[in-house]
């Protein structure tokens, strides 16, 4: 088998792709208009499938945090934090995401990705047992595979099927971790949390939650399902991402164990990766100020995915029961979701193709996200692009 042969089904996707009149994974966005507007091929779109849930990344304030960061401590750090040392707003900002979960430690990561697979590998090795959800992000799933733990998925969202899981690996369950998401990025879905952290108690286990979708959008002061569904004192991690409702870039995770300072000594992709730039920092020190000072920004989100789910349900559209900034329409034929996508963009909406293996079940999707910055009559638009082509 040669070097290049397997990526054969990659090239056949890529040639079925190129031959639509704009290519899904390839369009250009040429100039950034707004939070909810850009123009792609020469022509304006509304972004429907952003996650920039609050709409901060043309927020003033945090605007003008970047730029002034930029002016002080220049354009980037150069290395990462265990060589080139650590800048203090990274420490302000560790210290302020701890205080805004209410635990007790924080720790920053140079994107999402990152913080997932830090953590994963540095928690776990060859000894380790892992129960993971069926649809958790590819991260998750890659920082499990890192590190050579055992791994053991169980049923999307099913408590009852986690349990027996643990059941069936007796004294290994104890001490085994649980990786689960908060708000699922795909289908727009929750996890049972309150569920899972029963579960978590009766064997002995630890669990760990993603909020990268969640944080900002649930939760009393914003701080994701945990806070929701009551239950941030019984999560052992809480990993996230600054690149969805904070509108900026980076990772984290806070935990009440003080076990998580040791991560920085043993976590490679913190070690060898370049830290978060001073501009990147500022932009989310000031994001997190917004959460925790503009919770109408949630109000908009929420009023503005309750006419994006139920004026889609209204149509036929087989979506999710739970109304969340998330929207997954599924296809069972790829061609068919293919053609949709192209319609919606050419009516002016911009949306999300997930395509196999990255859509559960082995159908195809469109992802819509709502944001706080989108209007009611860009709403409105969107729904008229659906119901165009779906009456066509």
């Amino acid at each position: 088998m040669s070097l290049f042969e397997k990526f054969s089904q990659a090239r056949a996707l890529e040639q079925a792709l190129m031959e639509m009149p704009i290519n899904p994974t390839g369009t250009v966005i040429s100039e950034v208009v707004s939070a909810s507007e850009a123009i792609i091929g020469g022509q304006l779109k509304i972004m429907a499938g952003t996650n920039n849930y609050l709409g901060l990344t043309f927020d003033a304030d945090c605007v003008a945090a970047g730029q002034q960061a930029l002016l002080e401590a220049g354009t980037g750090t150069t290395g990462s934090r265990m060589a080139n040392g650590t800048y203090q707003q990274h420490l302000y900002l560790e210290t302020e995401i701890a205080e805004f979960f209410d635990f007790s430690h924080g720790m920053v990561f140079s994107t999402g990705y990152s913080a997932n697979i830090g953590m994963l590998t540095a928690l776990l090795n060859t000894e380790d047992s892992v129960l993971i959800d069926s649809e958790g992000h590819a991260s998750l799933f890659d920082g499990c595979r890192m590190s050579g733990a055992k791994i053991y998925r169980f049923k999307h969202n099913d408590p009852e099927g986690l349990r027996k899981r643990l059941s069936r690996l007796g004294e290994a369950g104890k001490d085994a971790l649980i990786v689960v998401e908060g708000l699922y990025s795909v289908r727009g879905d929750c996890a049972p949390l309150k569920e899972y952290v029963d579960v978590k108690n009766e064997f002995g286990s630890y669990l760990m939650v993603d909020e990268a979708h969640s944080l900002g959008l649930y939760g009393e002061n914003g701080r994701g399902l945990a806070e929701d569904q009551g239950v941030s004192d019984e999560v052992d991690f809480i990993v996230g991402t600054f690149s969805k409702s904070l509108g900026s870039i980076g990772g984290f995770c806070v935990s009440n164990h003080p076990e998580l300072s040791l991560i920085r000594y043993a976590s490679r992709p913190y070690i060898f990766t370049a830290s978060p730039s001073p501009s990147v920092i500022a932009t989310t020190r000031q994001a997190l100020k917004k959460i925790k000072n503009c919770p109408e920004l949630r109000e908009i989100v929420w009023s503005n995915a309750q006419l994006l789910h139920s004026g889609l349900s209204q149509l036929g559209f087989q979506i999710g029961a739970d109304v969340s900034p998330v929207i997954g329409i599924p296809f069972e034929d790829r061609e068919v979701a293919l053609t949709y996508w192209q319609d919606l963009f050419n009516k002016g909406v911009y949306t999300n193709l997930i395509l196999p293996p990255a859509a559960p079940d082995g159908g195809s999707l469109i992802r819509c996200s709502v944001t706080a910055a989108h209007s009611k009559e860009q709403i409105r638009v969107i729904l008229d692009a659906f119901d165009a082509i779906k009456n066509s």
